[in-house]
């Protein structure tokens, strides 16, 4: 059994849920599906619950009308049959005036998660029912009866996998089992979401629970390019990556992939492939645990970086200084992307400016701290371990015409990473695959 996973601009039509019924069911073999909400509806519900936190009901009053009048234009575009027609106009009232609902009670941010959660609700529901209609012998099981998180707000994968193995038990023999992504419940039983990678998360801890022969992530590229194709002209698509390296690239900037959600599938040691719903006969990209050596693969870029530095004499020889260090970032929740050091002083950066100020007031109190904002990093990934010689000179004579600020090296096998001018973002991923994988 397959895995099969289609974010929201897959199924953002009618014409894009009956390209996915063929899809999912043209093998004839059974698979496993997990669909994102329509492409929109998350956006709109989020607003319904923005209105609500302002106390302002007419306005998520008329957000449902104009979604609801929407989905009712996809059940006549979706369905041939009176029947399955009827059946899903009754069920989106239903879930429309479920909606409306919360505009009469108290709103917390507990309600505003259910309201969330009914955009891949109504998905897998539509098409179901399509498939039903279509002579498809599928089955809807509701994630919120499986998918869990625990007490850290972590996937609870011992759980997922005794409850979805004891529902699988009871719906043996369809064709196609389809679940929502993104949903789930958390440790006290109420309705949350995985956050961190989405539907993309739901699949790979399906795919570890069940265990599925293959993870397929469908979207709407042909796969992990060798560089952002959004700033660097004739980018190809990667044929394989071993994990780290995809989830270097996924940390790093490459949007197509959250850099958690293959984690499961990794340590399940399940194939992952990135698949092209626009092209469904491309290759894609197969991410395992299969290592080519001596080849880099792929450049990637992650915006919106700032660079701190703490320069002090107290540094020098002492112990515990970069502890306290390390541990004002601990203190405000704030991770670190790139570290330097030398002997009276320390770099680091960081995506997260929510406490900056704070942060930066604290560093204060053990050296002269500087700031560089509107950074990015450049990072690039392959078998870069230390063995291979020359692979880091190639990538360091690449950024020969560009300002660096920090590189880091060697914490990894599988990158080197450049911070950079966020404006010298484009002529840096440019020169870097004119001289990688030209």
């Amino acid at each position: 059994m397959k895995v099969m996973k289609f974010g929201g601009t897959s199924v953002g039509s009618a014409e894009r849920m009956k390209n996915v019924a063929s899809l999912i069911t043209e093998s004839g073999e059974p698979n496993f599906v997990v669909l994102s909400a329509m492409s929109g509806t998350t956006n709109s519900l989020v607003e319904i619950s923005d209105y609500l936190y302002k106390k302002n009901p007419e306005g998520a009053n008329e957000v449902i009308n104009a979604l609801e009048k929407k989905y009712q234009q996809h059940v006549e575009e979706l369905y041939s049959t009176d029947e399955y027609k009827q059946k899903t106009r009754e069920f989106l009232a239903e879930e429309f005036d479920y909606l409306r609902s919360f505009t009469k009670d108290l709103f917390t941010s507990f309600e505003e998660k259910t309201i969330v959660a009914q955009g891949e609700v109504m998905s897998t529901n539509m098409v179901v029912n399509y498939l039903n209609e279509q002579g498809v012998k599928a089955v809807l099981l509701n994630a919120l009866d499986f998918m869990r998180t625990d007490k850290n707000a972590d996937p609870d994968p011992q759980y997922i996998k005794e409850k979805l193995r004891a529902i699988m038990e009871k719906n043996e023999g369809y064709q196609i089992y389809i679940t929502q992504g993104f949903i789930c419940r958390n440790a006290y039983g109420e309705v949350d979401n995985l956050q961190r990678g989405g539907s993309d998360y739901t699949a790979s801890l399906i795919g570890a629970a069940l265990p599925a022969d293959e993870i397929q992530i469908w979207t709407d590229i042909d796969g992990m390019h060798n560089n952002d194709p959004r700033v660097v002209e004739h980018t190809d698509a990667i044929h394989q990556l071993n994990f780290e390296e995809a989830a270097e690239l996924a940390y790093f900037g490459a949007k197509i992939l959250h850099p958690t959600c293959v984690q499961p599938a990794k340590f399940a040691g399940i194939p992952v492939r990135l698949k092209n719903t626009l092209d469904p006969k491309a290759d894609g990209t197969i991410i395992d645990n299969v290592l080519i050596r001596g080849k880099i693969k792929a450049v990637a870029a992650k915006d919106n970086i700032t660079a701190i530095k703490i320069k002090s004499s107290r540094m020098l020889l002492a112990t515990g200084f970069l502890r306290k260090i390390f541990e004002i970032f601990e203190s405000y929740q704030t991770p670190i992307d790139m570290l330097a050091t030398s002997e009276v002083g320390v770099s680091m950066s960081i995506d997260n400016h929510s406490h900056l100020n704070e942060i930066v007031d604290e560093l204060k109190k053990y050296g002269t701290v500087t700031v560089d904002t509107n950074m990015c990093i450049v990072c690039v990934v392959g078998d870069l371990d230390w063995s291979n010689l020359g692979f880091e000179t190639i990538a360091t004579d690449a950024m020969r015409d560009i300002p660096v600020r920090m590189i880091s090296y060697g914490g990894s096998n599988y990158n080197i990473s450049f911070l950079i001018k966020e404006s010298d973002k484009k002529r840096a991923l440019q020169s870097l695959s004119d001289t990688l994988f030209k």
